[in-house]
């Protein structure tokens, strides 16, 4: 009988001996995995995208808001009042949607700014990106667009075939033009300049704050997206200039713009504010969810507030 307990006490030893060490081993293994891994897997770096106005009147959207002069210290004012709201969000790193080859061209504004020698113009760069680094004690701005036009090819203008994404043309050719994004909905006069520059001067007088909210809400990106995506039917046969146009132009564009914010992105704890054009919201924030890489958050938590 005693034989038979040893026996079993022998078992049970070398069981809890075998159990420990297998444990242990875990623990190793555990211990072993990158800090970098493990972080990587649980906090994710933090993008908000707004979405702005051409403060400047730049023109160069198929509709274009009329916008009166940003520098009149009503709308000054307005405009300290949005930089405060969005810096509540504390960003790491300001990118803006110059092309990434203008970004030695506006460090150096930039960094004459910060000496009080430069004086700010009127488009959004500088009159939100600017002044809120400086606000909040940047050093650096970060250009993450990408451009390809006529004036700027990416590639020799001999090597381009422009016809081949020329989609208005053909769909005034070819009676199409019912796929060709129609006006906006708002209260205001459409005219065109001598360039041939389409404008919607607006009837009332609208706080920044309110145009920012009002161009930022999810349901005018979804629909700026869907006129996009109705002017890729634009073509017969084996023509396709539409969805030409949208994919190696429009999508690409943004794409290239989601691909060059990886490249700032350096860390978990990263919270980068994105400056762009209202109409790339929709595609650039699609990008950055649909990554995985990032959480992205929505300016209009900053923006509607009570505090206007």
């Amino acid at each position: 009988m005693k034989t038979l307990v040893s026996a079993h006490l022998i078992v049970m030893i070398s069981l809890f001996t075998t159990l420990l060490t297998q444990g242990t081993a875990t623990s190793d293994e555990h211990t072993d995995v990158p800090t970098r891994d493990i972080t990587q897997t649980t906090k994710k770096p933090t993008i908000m995208v707004l979405g702005s106005a051409l403060l400047a009147n730049w023109g160069g959207n198929v509709y274009n808001t009329k916008m009166d002069d940003v520098l009149d210290p009503k709308r000054q004012a307005e405009l300290q009042q949005l930089i405060d709201q969005i810096a509540r969000f504390k960003p790491t790193k300001i990118a803006v949607a110059a092309d990434t080859r203008q970004g030695a061209e506006f460090q150096l504004e930039y960094d004459a700014y910060l000496k009080d020698d430069f004086q700010l113009q009127r488009h959004e760069i500088h009159q939100i990106g600017f002044r809120l680094a400086k606000q909040i004690g940047h050093s650096q701005i970060y250009c993450v667009g990408y451009s390809w036009s006529k004036e700027s090819p990416r590639l020799p203008e001999s090597e381009i075939d422009w016809n081949f994404m020329d989609y208005r043309t053909f769909a005034k050719t070819h009676d199409q033009e019912h796929f060709l994004r129609p006006p906006p909905i708002t209260e205001g006069n459409i005219v065109k300049d001598r360039e041939g520059t389409t404008w919607i001067e607006p009837e009332t007088y609208e706080p920044l704050i309110d145009m920012y909210i009002r161009i930022n809400e999810p349901e005018g990106r979804l629909a700026d997206h869907q006129a996009y995506l109705k002017s890729a039917r634009i073509g017969l046969g084996d023509e396709y200039p539409g969805a030409n146009w949208v994919v190696h132009s429009w999508y690409a564009r943004n794409f290239k713009t989601f691909v060059n914010l990886t490249r700032i992105t350096e860390a978990a704890d990263d919270r980068i504010l994105l400056i762009i054009g209202a109409g790339h919201v929709y595609l650039v924030q699609q990008f950055l969810k649909e990554s995985g890489d990032y959480i992205v958050e929505s300016p209009l938590k900053y923006l509607d507030t009570d505090e206007k």
